[in-house]
């Protein structure tokens, strides 16, 4: 059997800037071995073997460009890193296990003792649990304020004050947060913006042109797409990344499984198509509940009677592929509907194929105590829909059914 010689260069037909995002989805960052694959390689190494000890040398010392142990780097996770970075338009691009891993290391590698976080208050919640419980630990203060006042962003702001930190739309009231406000104060103030851009995903709002420094996802959401594996990723800078998370990556370990990122690397490929067909449904979706009189409410920022709709409409290029609403007689109506439900499954995850629903106060913000839930809009009768991949009159058919039953 003939093998070339070498690895072919990473494939990108033209300048990546000039692609369409579907087109990087598909093509950016690939980088094919001796064999000429047509689907990315999958690397399942732990380690990197050198030619000689000097080599090996070199390599550590970084005076060899090459990979030294999957703990730091792999071929594979090195392609589903670049390909991100060239989606997001960011320098560079660490991939973590998990979305959280993303979210603590973005955070944790600049910090130190004496500094201050100022947060968004409507967050998910094991996001507070790093600003309220954890850091706090280690000396570091947070404020939390409601993300859409700006003049309480401006006001929170401290001597102080390294790291401000959002995501929009928020989880699960579905807030839009002005970014490039928020970006405008932190900057003012010798800060960095921190985004966590899961709920937009990176085909309908783009932080990095708002004036973010650091863009966190949970590629367990809509980058998967289907259920399979925990992922997360962080994007920056280049100087970012080589002067604070690099080495804490590094000495830390929360890397990704090579395995995981060929996996995040193939839904990339299908990601424009989901999110199109997603959005489309949630739209739908939305307009469909805001006529039914068992809905109290319908927060979905692709309608008008959204609180922020102009904002959401300049600063994304879609509504989203999630529904929030509140249903009526509380916990107990939320439970009746969601128990009603056929094809629309209860799950705590989002970004699926299948269609999710999720009930805030009892799962994901259930830790919090009901004055603190009232505050950042989560009541016990609201329920946060992932739309998937379903025909939208067959979802919308099993909800109204839910409604019947309330």
């Amino acid at each position: 059997m003939s093998v070339a010689s070498k690895p072919s260069s990473s494939f990108v037909p033209k300048d990546p800037a000039s692609l369409h995002p579907e087109t990087r989805l598909v093509h950016a960052g690939t980088t094919r071995s001796p064999f000429g694959e047509t689907s990315e390689a999958l690397y399942l190494t732990q380690g990197f073997v050198y030619d000689t000890a000097e080599a090996c040398e070199a390599r550590f010392k970084g005076e060899d460009p090459g990979f030294v142990y999957s703990r730091y780097s792999n071929p594979t996770t090195a392609m589903f890193e670049e390909r991100m970075a060239l989606l997001e338009g960011a320098e560079a691009a660490r991939a973590t296990a998990s979305g959280m891993a993303a979210v603590n290391a973005a955070l944790l590698c600049q910090l130190s003792a004496g500094d201050h976080v100022l947060a968004a208050r409507a967050l998910f919640g094991s996001c507070r649990w790093i600003l309220e419980d954890f850091l706090p630990r280690y000396g570091v203060e947070t404020t939390l304020v409601d993300g859409c006042d700006l003049d309480a962003w401006r006001a929170g702001v401290r001597p102080n004050t390294k790291v401000l930190f959002l995501e929009s739309p928020t989880n699960p009231t579905l807030d839009i947060i002005d970014i490039e406000a928020v970006a405008g104060i932190a900057h003012a103030a010798g800060a960095r913006l921190v985004v966590d851009n899961v709920f937009a995903t990176p085909l309908l709002q783009h932080p990095f042109k708002l004036g973010a420094d650091i863009v966190v996802y949970s590629t367990t959401k809509h980058v998967d797409g289907q259920g399979r594996c925990l992922g997360g990723i962080i994007l920056s800078s280049q100087q970012f990344m080589t002067e604070h998370l690099q080495t804490f990556l590094r000495q830390t370990g929360p890397s990704i499984s090579p395995f995981n990122a060929w996996v995040m690397l193939k839904g990339l490929e299908t990601l424009a198509l989901r999110v199109e067909r997603m959005q489309a449904s949630a739209g739908r979706i939305a307009d469909a509940l805001a006529g039914e009189a068992k809905i109290a409410k319908v927060i979905y920022p692709g309608r008008d009677d959204h609180p922020q709709a102009a904002l959401a409409r300049r600063q994304m290029s879609g509504g989203g592929t999630l529904v929030t609403f509140v249903v009526e007689g509380g916990k107990e109506g939320a439970f009746r509907f969601a128990n009603a439900l056929r094809l629309i499954r209860i799950s705590n995850n989002l970004g699926d194929a299948k269609s999710l629903i999720t009930h805030p106060a009892t799962t994901t913000h259930q830790r919090f105590t009901p004055e603190a839930r009232a505050e950042m809009g989560i009541s016990d009768g609201l329920l946060r829909l992932s739309v998937g991949l379903e025909h939208a009159d067959d979802l919308i058919d099993d909800l109204k059914a839910a409604i019947a039953a309330l």
